[in-house]
């Protein structure tokens, strides 16, 4: 049976279960900051009832107005919606520039839309570490949908598919030749291809190469759908939104469904892991023999990487110290 949580803990679960924003800021600002198993063991059985979708793509493509009317569309057909934001970090503070959250001005009163920007803090992929716990705490909040937008991505940051349920890659007119540079990467990932901007010169060679793209690749038993939207104007994003529900309609108890969820379950064990694994390293330095000999021997080229991680996974797996890191 998993512990209790402390008294202050409890409190802020129970907090979030009555959808209290404070409480919800409160969370999130724990999971940011790694102080979250034990609420997490409080609020992990009321997750899994949102819908979790996810919108990706290059810088200027969009995806914060995109989102701002994604909601809209969902607040108008009586559903609540929580929105992670992954912005920049700061390089001077660290913490979320919040241009997403100034974008998203409009909404921001509306009680049935909780808006967070989250700081990549350094994270590779495209989303911010603790954005899988953000999630965790708008789902037990009960929203009914969560909409992950992701700070501006490349080729291959495709973390967004180890958290949403529907990955929506939106693209912009311009790109030409460069589709076929990146699909390898994050064009790969999507459940839906939006090409927003889609009032610009190019938007249908945009589409038209996607399409084309699409016919080359191999049979998928769902084809991802090409929505054109002009986010500014509201114009194409109920298309989007019926895109990406009917989408989720076709996961529902089906095989790749339940192997989507595994996946997500999957990486998100390994990632706790490795994390766990770091800092386990990291807080039993120095000693001898240990990580920062490994470091200078490397250095020196009197031992290879391998030879040295080996050793100490090792040495860590063997003793009982790494249970209590």
């Amino acid at each position: 049976m998993s512990p209790s949580p402390t008294p202050g803990t409890a409190a802020l679960v129970e907090g979030v279960f009555a959808r209290e924003p404070r409480r919800i800021a409160q969370a999130i600002s724990a999971a940011e900051s790694g102080d979250v198993p034990d609420l997490l063991r409080g609020i992990y059985p009321r997750t899994g009832r949102a819908r979790v979708l996810g919108l990706t793509g290059p810088p200027g493509a969009g995806k914060s107005t995109l989102a701002l009317r994604i909601a809209q569309v969902f607040r108008r057909i009586g559903k609540t919606v929580g929105i992670v934001a992954v912005d920049p970090s700061s390089p001077f503070t660290g913490g979320a520039i919040l241009g997403d959250r100034i974008r998203m001005g409009e909404i921001y009163t509306d009680p049935g839309i909780f808006i967070r920007s989250m700081a990549t803090r350094g994270a590779m992929g495209g989303l911010a570490r603790a954005t899988s716990d953000a999630v965790d705490v708008l789902d037990a909040a009960g929203f009914d949908v969560v909409l992950v937008e992701t700070v501006g991505v490349g080729q291959d940051e495709v973390d967004i598919v180890k958290t949403a349920e529907t990955v929506a890659v939106v693209l912009v007119p311009g790109l030409g030749d460069d589709i076929q540079a990146i699909k390898a990467g994050i064009l790969e990932i999507a459940d839906v291809f939006v090409v927003n901007k889609a009032d610009r010169e190019g938007a249908d060679r945009t589409s038209a190469e996607l399409a084309m793209m699409l016919d080359l690749a191999p049979p998928r038993d769902w084809r991802p759908p090409i929505v054109r939207t002009v986010a500014p104007r509201g114009e194409g994003v109920e298309a989007v939104v019926e895109a990406m529900e009917s989408h989720g309609r076709s996961l529902a108890g089906s095989a790749e469904g339940e192997r989507r969820a595994s996946r997500r379950a999957r990486s998100r064990l390994l990632a706790l892991l490795e994390e766990r694994f770091h800092r386990a390293i990291e807080t039993r330095a120095p000693e001898p023999d240990g990580f920062e000999d490994a470091v200078e021997r490397v250095c020196e080229r009197s031992e290879d990487p391998y030879s040295a991680a080996g050793r100490l996974f090792e040495r860590l797996v063997r003793e009982p110290a790494v249970e209590r890191a």
